[in-house]
């Protein structure tokens, strides 16, 4: 009793010495919600309470006074609502924080905008724009998926799993991954919502189901209450092994301040993320202020909590007592100050974000291995002061994994299951083998060679294994890639619409279409006559001598030829039939006759490359046309395509019969069609193409080819981001050449394919007159005009010899001769 009348007797002696401190206070009613039984809202509720005292003891002179009446919602919504209503009218309190339990931003936002009053809440989604008095101080859900899929592209993941708390309000951070992560080709390729309520049953049944998924990357955004019951189930169901990565939400990461060792000890290996808070010198003492009442640490929520309360009780001293919400609600968005978690700013009602701290739980503990913000992204830490600690800061501190392991996982932590057919005969594309004693499939081939080539490019690594299967086509194997029995399939499998269904493909690697494929008949010894149909050759000799006589006359009547009429004649049956092999060397003396030349020149160099080509053609058409005309066509045994694509093929009335491997092939050209073989073989170009290098050596061609398949490609499930990366890869090695030393490696040569102006499947036609009658139009018309100049010359020239002798006739010899020197005839 003595000490409290001496404490009266102070406080009264304070008072006269300063009447500001006690006289014409005005109280302003603020309501606080919180879970009282939680150490969240009761940490929050004492650093209010710190905040209201060191507010005022600093400020002592102001007028106003923060009245604070706190409502426990007892972590019930509904309770939670129920303080709220009462708060405004019983109270009537002029503004409201908390509650820290999820309500919904639009009711409470409702409730706010109706009242016409400020309500700070520590919970709930983004603040929508239609509810002005509702203001949130929390994490944006935003940056934390952007923190989350910056560490997830700096580890080169590309698969994840996505675990969360079920509730009503769903997950805001969930579509934020979702659109980040497609932005940077990452899947999330399972998701499972869990409901508080949910029994460890329930739990247990969940996790058995990501376990047989081939992601080993899970991002959990749950409350601690709910986690500190799936980590220490998953650490019995061996999910907390080296083969594992555990990412937390900043939520989810209070699970990381538990006491119970059961809980603590079952996440060790996980990374979190908890919002970062600079250093000060105001948040060193407020924490050892807090470490002396309190034995567990300040949470960061308390820290805001704190700064709000400045914030609030400045804003209330500017305006007074607010007779309306608007002028307060308006003061407290222009509040910008240094406060003790940072700089304390209001952006679209919403707190800004100062970052996130990346935090490894180790040996029971947890320590900081690095920072995400805004501006900087991941860095190992945030005080860098040139450009070489900016770069050294780059990254993170090595983590310490699950299992105690130092070796990243991969996001494929179980090796992917890539389904191979053995048992195959074109073996030199996929050639797989169960080894039954180290139970391992080990393949070879084209397309492993290419698969493997693809894989190892990636910036990221991916570990395989094959499964082989014996039986069955590649549908089949898509059903199985459906049923998620396997991630994808390595073969010589065809881009299919039908399939596209099911599954994605990646871009191919080999060439489109199907080909046909036939034997060089080389039996026909007068096979070098039918390029040229029989008028053609009667029309081409007629016009070889033709010319050769209009050269010869026009030569024979050139007055400065010297030779005789015998050599002339040799020389140009010489000079026109080395005119076919373009290699003429003689010289001709008239103009004339080499215009003539030049002419038929050209009509010999455009039958030349005619005939050469259709000569070509010919040498292989002939079992084509047996073939298409009711012959016995040969397709791949066992492809996709069977018998069916042959039909669209221009193969009218023909037999069609299966084959199995390159030796039948080339067993059955051999023999033909008519002794029990075939007279061609439609198969896919790169079966073709495989087929011409192995056999080389023998008379084989392939014909012609329709693009009407889409050639070879890898298979993977339904939105696999590999399909994407695989692609690109492939396309790369297209371009750098690596594509074409892997052809080269096991196409082993170059091979015969004939050049053709369409890509049907129409028969080789010989050369007809009709096609060059123009030609020898052109040819006949040029030697006529030559022969006529030619006669026409000489004519005037033997009119000139005539008049020359009657003049002699006339006239003495020394005139004559006179004139003849002067003419120069003589």
């Amino acid at each position: 009793m003595p000490t409290m009348n001496t404490n009266l007797c102070m406080l009264l002696f304070l008072c006269s010495l300063n009447l500001g401190l006690c006289a014409n206070f005005e109280d302003v009613d603020v309501g606080i919600v919180l879970d009282m039984e939680s150490w969240i809202g009761k940490s929050i509720h004492n650093s209010i309470m710190m905040a209201v005292s060191d507010f005022y003891t600093r400020n002592h002179s102001y007028k106003t006074r923060i009245v604070v009446h706190t409502k426990d919602s007892k972590g019930d919504r509904l309770q939670a609502m129920s303080s709220v209503f009462d708060l405004l009218n019983t109270i009537k309190v002029n503004t409201i924080i908390g509650p820290e339990t999820y309500i919904g931003s639009e009711l409470l936002g409702s409730i706010a905008d109706r009242a016409k009053l400020p309500i700070i809440s520590f919970a709930g989604g983004k603040s929508l724009m239609e509810y002005p008095y509702l203001l949130h101080v929390k994490e944006d859900d935003f940056c934390m998926a952007k923190s989350i899929c910056a560490l997830v592209e700096s580890y080169k993941w590309r698969d994840v799993i996505y675990v969360y708390e079920d509730t009503d309000y769903g997950s805001e951070l969930l579509q934020n991954l979702f659109e980040l992560f497609q932005e940077n080709n990452i899947r999330i390729t399972y998701r499972v919502a869990i409901s508080a309520s949910a029994k460890d049953d329930l739990i247990v049944e969940e996790l058995r189901k990501l376990m047989s998924i081939h992601t080993s990357v899970i991002i959990v955004d749950m409350s601690p209450s709910l986690a500190s019951r799936l980590f220490p189930n998953a650490k019995r169901l061996g999910m907390m092994s080296k083969e594992y990565a555990w990412i937390l939400s900043q939520k989810t990461t209070d699970i990381f301040r538990s006491t119970k060792f059961e809980v603590i000890e079952s996440f060790q290996g996980a990374l979190g993320f908890r919002s970062y808070i600079p250093a000060s010198r105001r948040l060193h003492y407020f924490t050892n202020r807090w470490n002396k009442k309190f034995t567990r640490k300040v949470h960061v929520l308390a820290i805001w909590a704190y700064d709000i309360i400045w914030a609030l009780a400045e804003s209330i001293e500017r305006v007074g007592v607010p007779q309306n919400g608007t002028l307060l609600l308006n003061e407290i968005l222009k509040s910008k100050f240094k406060g003790m978690g940072g700089e304390f700013r209001l952006t679209e009602r919403n707190l800004i974000s100062n970052g996130y701290e990346i935090v490894n739980a180790v040996d029971l503990e947890e320590r900081k291995v690095g920072y995400w913000t805004l501006s900087k992204g991941i860095t190992r830490t945030l005080r860098t002061f040139n450009d070489d600690a900016l770069r050294s800061g780059i990254g993170m501190e090595d983590v310490i994994w699950p299992g105690g392991s130092t070796a990243v996982p991969t996001s494929h932590g179980k090796k992917l299951r890539i389904g191979v057919r053995t048992g195959l005969r074109f073996t030199h594309f996929v050639h797989a083998v169960y080894d039954d004693k180290n139970d391992v499939t080990n393949a070879t081939g084209f397309c492993v060679d290419v698969f493997n080539a693809c894989l190892e490019a990636l910036p990221y690594e991916v570990t395989y294994e094959f499964v082989p299967y014996a039986n069955g086509s590649y549908d089949k194997l898509i059903e199985k890639v459906v049923n998620k029995e396997i991630d994808g399939i390595l073969g010589d499998s065809t881009i299919l619409a039908k399939r596209y269904e099911f599954v994605d493909f990646t871009s191919t690697y080999t060439d489109l279409g199907l080909g046909t494929l036939a034997k060089t008949n080389r039996k026909d010894m007068w096979i070098f006559l039918k390029p040229l149909n029989a008028n053609l050759w009667l029309t081409f000799t007629a016009f070889l001598i033709f010319n050769g006589l209009v050269i010869w006359a026009i030569e024979a009547m050139d007055q400065e030829s010297k030779s005789s009429s015998s050599e002339r004649i040799a020389t140009i049956s010489w000079l026109i039939i080395l005119t076919i092999f373009s290699a003429q060397k003689e010289k001709l003396a008239s103009n004339l006759s080499r215009c003539v030349m030049f002419v038929w020149l050209i009509v010999v160099l455009v039958l030349i490359s005619s005939y050469t080509a259709t000569l070509t053609s010919l040498l292989t058409v002939e079992q084509f046309e047996i073939a298409s005309k009711g012959g016995t066509v040969g397709f791949h045994g066992g492809s996709f395509f069977g018998g069916v694509t042959v039909s669209n093929t221009n193969f009218t009335d023909s037999k069609q019969r299966p084959y199995y491997s390159y030796e039948t092939y080339a067993d059955a050209l051999t023999k033909g069609g008519k002794h029990g073989g075939a007279d061609a073989i439609v198969d896919e170009v790169p079966y073709i193409k495989m087929f011409l290098g192995k056999y080389s050596n023998g008379d084989y061609a392939m014909v012609s080819s329709e693009p009407v398949t889409s050639g070879f490609a890898f298979i993977f499930t339904k939105g696999s981001p590999l399909v994407k990366d695989i692609s690109r890869e492939i396309a790369k090695i297209r371009e750098n050449g690596t594509l074409k030393l892997l052809e080269k490696k096991w196409f082993d040569n170059e091979f015969s394919v004939l050049p053709q102006e369409d890509s049907s499947t129409k028969p080789a036609k010989n050369l007809s007159l009709e096609r060059f009658g123009g030609l020898f139009i052109i040819s006949g018309v040029s030697s006529c005009l030559a022969l006529i100049i030619s006669v026409i010359y000489i004519i005037r020239a033997k009119l000139e010899i005539h008049s020359i002798i009657s003049l002699l006739a006339g006239r003495g010899i020394m005139d004559t001769v006179k004139h003849l020197l002067h003419r120069k005839v003589i």
